[in-house]
């Protein structure tokens, strides 16, 4: 333990008298370290962001025409979900709700600004069960709407204001009834830049139709919705396939697949940095071992091992990676917490413990890759002879 001691503090020694080669050694750690940590933690929020947002619905089951049905297809007429069809679905559905939904994408206007937005139709009695309101009530009919946050902060639109929907020359005057919260992604009704009207309304700005564009089945028992979803393709999918049915789980997992992929290229791209701060680490551990040849001729001519020699020299490796590690780690929550601001504009998601894990592996990632590069040159320094080394000038 006293060896141990004395060869940390030569290695301690030796980054202070060459303290501006050992800083620019660290600078590069830093760098590298900054660079994929960063990048880990903007990529663990955006999981931990999609994930609690859509395991929040993760009772849904979102129900729509069949692609097979023409709903991509070459037909100019729109696919929709009859009212046959919704039958089928609320009898196999059981005691869930089932919602039935239509949906477009609108012109209007607030306070002389134009500008476009999806405008969905749901029964009065559905709203409350897939909508939250941040101010406001609950629209029952008339010319009334529920407009989104986004909405109402980019035009400064308040309760009771009114918009205009429609094209110009058919335009209507709708009452801002409330403002919804943001429901985050997945649900099939996504209150982002949307406004939320009555069937009886919906059918006034943009005709009468004879079906649905998408139902949701609100399971409430979760556990039950594999067999929810089984019941509705028996009933649904017989001979041809009419509906699709998807199901929030699957969508978590495709969509953190996507996340992990992406977030492992950009890392990896960042890492390059961490390669470029593990070429200056061997660079100045070489120049360390060239400096001191007639020191460790000393040290061996004295009886000090070969792996003592080696020791010494990853000692001072792991001062520099770990203190630079450190650093790096340090600012990342910064840098992290920048992009978790710009991009997810909620900085609780970089208190999440996947993310904060990310500056832990950071660090530790940065520490080992400097450690590893000092290997050669401490085996190199004790693979000297200590008549050779003494001999040197």
């Amino acid at each position: 333990m006293i060896f141990a001691d004395i060869y940390m503090d030569l290695a301690k020694r030796n980054v202070r008298l060459h303290f501006l080669r050992s800083l620019l050694a660290v600078i590069g750690i830093v760098i590298g370290v900054f660079a994929i940590t960063s990048m880990g933690i903007l990529g663990s929020a955006l999981q931990v962001a999609v994930t609690s947002d859509l395991a929040e619905q993760g009772g849904q089951l979102q129900v729509y025409p069949s692609s097979e049905s023409g709903i991509f297809g070459t037909s100019s007429e729109k696919k929709l979900i009859t009212e046959q069809q919704l039958s089928k679905i609320e009898k196999a559905s059981g005691n869930n709700p089932v919602i039935p939904f239509r949906s477009s994408f609108v012109r209007y206007s607030a306070k002389g600004k134009e500008n476009f937005a999806s405008v969905y139709s749901l029964a009065p009695n559905d709203i409350p069960q897939v909508m939250e309101l941040e101010e406001g009530v609950m629209i029952r009919g008339g010319s009334r709407a529920l407009i989104s946050s986004s909405i109402a902060n980019e035009y400064d639109l308040r309760v009771g204001s009114r918009i205009k929907v429609g094209d110009e020359g058919h335009e209507k005057s709708i009452l801002v009834a409330g403002i919804l919260k943001d429901t985050g992604f997945g649900s099939g009704i996504s209150t982002y830049n949307s406004i939320i009207v009555t069937d009886r309304l919906y059918d006034e700005l943009e005709g009468k139709a004879n079906g649905y564009d998408q139902i949701l089945v609100m399971v409430r028992d979760i556990d039950k919705i594999d067999d929810v979803k089984e019941s509705i393709e028996k009933n649904l999918n017989g001979r041809k396939k009419t509906v699709e049915i998807m199901d929030l789980r699957g969508l978590i997992e495709s969509i953190n697949s996507i996340i992990g992929t992406v977030s492992l290229v950009v890392t990896g791209i960042a890492g390059i940095s961490l390669v470029v701060a593990a070429v200056s680490i061997f660079n100045v551990m070489m120049m360390s071992v060239n400096e001191r040849i007639r020191e460790i001729g000393i040290l061996k001519s004295i009886g000090v091992k070969r792996g003592e020699i080696s020791r010494m020299f990853l000692y001072e490796a792991a001062i520099l990676g770990f203190i630079g590690s450190l650093i790096g780690g340090i600012l990342s929550l910064l840098g992290g917490g920048v992009l978790i601001l710009l991009v997810l504009q909620d900085i609780s998601f970089l208190f999440a413990p996947p993310a904060l894990l990310n500056v832990v592996w950071g660090m530790a990632v940065g520490t080992g890759v400097c450690v590893l590069s000092g290997v050669y040159p401490a085996r190199k320094a004790s693979k000297l002879s200590p008549i050779v080394a003494l001999a040197a000038e």
